[in-house]
């Protein structure tokens, strides 16, 4: 079914959900209107978890019909040595602590040459906050990069790394000025995207409890405020399972979607994009008839002068090996129902990733019928979490991802780290629109 059919048109609310307390909620998005933050507690509340699914899937068929993205990516973990001590990771590790390591710029560069003689679009870059590596380390690491693999995208370092680089660079009192001033000489260097990491979850208590000394929320906004300001594409998370509860998840997406209102809206208005009467948001998930042009942003549309969140990737806690072991983590239905509120949720982000590699590949397909239309990549090196004891070589083939997506009925689509379509001959590749610039 194509992304451009309503495909609600012939629906009712029976049709998609069980539960009394859903069909409100299920009028609203068959409309197209926007869910509250009650709206949201009752879609975790609620035992017909199935319906949850149903409304998220009716909303992923209207934004992306049957497509299931994926792209051809290699996650380089440039260090895990980490000023910070969070206690719901067991990723970081002090200087000549057993395990500890830290990728010179030559050892990162040969794994980017090796992730271009593979095919990859895309490398994600991201690390600990090491307490003794110069600014001047982090754009020569980039500049290098640039000019080893030119045609690959570089999708590097977290809100966190933003903040701390801004700190080591002596600008650390500069406030948002000083952190558009880092993201300048980033992208000068040749940093393409931000990734969504270190949002964990966006409430002062849930923060000092489980990762005090880090960036709060507001911090984290200010940095993808600024990336955006700057052109930059960039990501969202959204860590829970830990000390978090349901509510605090809610106001997390709450909070992510209104500043994407504000940063869509000079797009939606060219785009004669009308908002609601009951919000002033800019919804990208509702019935045809509401989008006389284009429902989703793309990069070099007209009206698009800024950078945007491009995907929402809820990340499940894992509390093996951290501070936090003791507490159980989400289970695979917590999962599933997660991803499908988020996508709910935040109408106004054009994707939803079921990040394969902590939601394993089995969930991930399930995921597709719950709002998710990207199955993220390759991966190859993923050093962050292990899932069930495996090791940092966590890697999937393309004929994988694409397998699992077409037994689930979608129609698997290799994308760069933008969403634009990839046309492939095994590790040769180019844009399917040629006119567009393959890095940027």
């Amino acid at each position: 079914m194509s992304a451009m059919q309503d495909v609600a048109q012939d629906f009712a609310p029976k049709d998609l959900v069980r539960s009394p307390e859903l069909v409100p909620i299920a009028e609203k998005v068959l409309r197209g209107d926007r869910l509250s933050l009650e709206d949201g507690l009752t879609l975790y509340e609620t035992a017909d978890v199935h319906g949850v699914c149903a409304l998220a899937d009716l909303v992923r068929r209207r934004m992306h019909g049957r497509t299931a993205f994926y792209n051809v990516n290699r996650h380089v973990n440039y260090s895990n040595v980490c000023a910070l001590s969070c206690s719901f990771c067991a990723f970081h590790r002090k200087r000549g602590q057993d395990g500890a390591y830290e990728m010179d710029i030559e050892e990162v560069r040969d794994a980017a040459l090796a992730a271009a003689d593979a095919g990859a679009t895309e490398l994600h870059v991201v690390g600990g906050l090491h307490p003794w590596l110069p600014f001047e380390h982090y754009t020569k690491m980039l500049s290098e990069l640039r000019t080893a693999v030119p045609r690959i995208h570089l999708k590097a370092f977290t809100a966190v790394e933003i903040v701390h680089l801004q700190r080591i660079s002596k600008r650390g009192r500069d406030g948002y000025e000083g952190t558009l001033a880092v993201l300048r000489d980033l992208k000068e260097a040749g940093l393409g995207s931000l990734p969504g990491g270190g949002a964990e979850v966006f409430d002062d208590r849930a923060h000092d409890t489980a990762w005090k000394g880090k960036i709060r929320g507001d911090q984290w906004l200010d940095v993808h405020r600024a990336a955006h300001e700057l052109g930059l594409n960039s990501n969202a998370t959204m860590l829970y399972g830990h000390v978090e509860g349901r509510r605090e998840r809610i106001v997390h997406m709450d909070l992510l979607r209104k500043q994407q209102d504000r940063t869509l809206a000079n797009w939606a208005e060219h785009q004669n994009i009308g908002t609601r009467p009951d919000t002033d948001g800019v919804l990208l998930s509702g019935p045809l008839d509401a989008y006389p042009q284009q429902r989703l942003p793309m990069p070099g549309q007209c009206g698009l002068d800024t950078g945007y969140f491009q995907t929402i990737i809820p990340l499940p806690f894992f509390p093996d090996e951290s501070g936090l072991e003791q507490l159980p983590g989400p289970t695979g239905l917590e999962n599933l129902r997660t991803l499908a509120i988020a996508r709910l949720m935040l109408d106004n982000i054009p994707h939803a990733k079921a990040f394969w590699i902590m939601q394993t590949l089995g969930m991930a397909q399930l995921m597709l019928d719950a709002g998710a239309d990207d199955l993220d990549g390759t991966v190859v090196w993923y050093d962050i979490t292990h899932l069930g004891g495996s090791s940092t070589h966590q890697e999937t083939t393309v004929n994988d991802l694409r397998r699992i997506a077409t037994e689930a009925g979608f129609d698997p689509v290799e994308r760069d780290t933008l969403y634009r379509r990839v046309e492939r001959d095994g590790a040769n590749w180019r844009l399917a629109d040629e006119s567009l610039p393959v890095a940027g």
